[in-house]
């Protein structure tokens, strides 16, 4: 099977599992169920929930992995509701489409973002075939790197960075805790729940580290070069909300190099694992070359 086939029907299964959890209720509580939907299911890429089931796969069987996977894919769904409201990014569209709070208002928007935070806990806890010490194990790396450490930490240095210059050293900072974080998670559970030890966590660990950096400056560099057809979102905001970017700081010729660089030192990491590890090297190259 060639690697976008084998990524096809990865994003397949997420997408199946996703359906499969996410229940809606006709109800009082209807329109949160919508909204939720809308988000959830507006054609996201699924690199996390793929990160997180090839990790598991590398070292174990990738099915127990999958309710951590949907998990991780509605904590992400659940930030860029927030991500796109007025008292942040205030953008309108996000994957081609009006963004949550232009369809459903400001106060469902978030509410939509807070109940899918909270389905991403339930889902694990509802669906997890695996010892319970692992299960929280594997939990625990989900929602410490989505907290105030990770993801929710990189975005109040976003937050307060906004219309002032920041240096390198804070925009890693950033990035490693809002885009990274979630990447790191992805893989450090999966392997987790692969039966990975230790020594082999924390490498997968230092290669996702690398892929969300990565992942960060290609979008630094579509924000500037692509357009909003083919990007789904406006390009330009980062310059318009005045943020400091990767490409903004260096330049986009370096920027590019440096794209290359932490791909490349993401691949070395898995030159131990062999044959085994080709889907990994694969879709650290398909981020590297992505146009949206």
């Amino acid at each position: 099977m060639d690697f976008l086939t084998e990524l096809e029907a990865k994003i397949n299964l997420v997408n199946g599992a996703l359906q499969k959890y996410f229940v809606k209720q006709e109800n009082y509580q209807a329109s949160i169920y919508n909204a939720m939907e809308y988000s959830l299911f507006s054609g996201g890429k699924r690199i996390r929930p793929v990160l997180c089931l090839s990790c598991a796969e590398l070292f174990g069987n990738g099915e127990e992995a999958m309710p951590f996977a949907c998990a991780l894919e509605m904590v992400h769904t659940y930030s860029l509701i927030h991500d796109d409201l007025p008292c942040m990014d205030d953008d309108d569209l996000r994957r081609g489409k009006p963004t949550n709070h232009i369809v459903y208002g400001e106060g469902m928007a978030v509410l939509a973002g807070d109940a899918l935070l909270n389905l991403a806990a339930e889902t694990v806890l509802s669906h997890a075939q695996l010892p319970p010490a692992l299960t929280l194990e594997a939990m625990k790396a989900i929602f410490v790197s989505s907290g105030t450490e990770g993801m929710i930490g990189g975005q109040v240095i976003d937050l307060e960075s906004e219309g002032k210059p920041i240096d390198a050293v804070t925009l890693m900072a950033m990035h490693v805790h809002k885009t990274g974080a979630l990447m790191i998670a992805a893989a450090k559970a999966g392997a987790l729940v692969g039966g990975a030890g230790r020594e082999d966590v924390l490498n997968m660990e230092n290669f996702a580290r690398y892929v969300g950096v990565a992942f960060q400056i290609k979008d630094d560099i579509l924000d500037v070069e692509s357009t909003t057809d083919v990007l789904g979102k406006p390009i330009g905001s980062d310059s318009a909300n005045e943020k400091t970017t990767f490409v903004s700081l260096y330049g986009l010729a370096q920027s590019k190099k440096m794209l290359e660089d932490y791909t490349q030192k993401a691949i070395e990491l898995l030159d131990c694992y062999g044959e085994k590890a080709d889907f990994l090297r694969e879709l650290s190259l398909f981020l590297l070359r992505r146009d949206r």
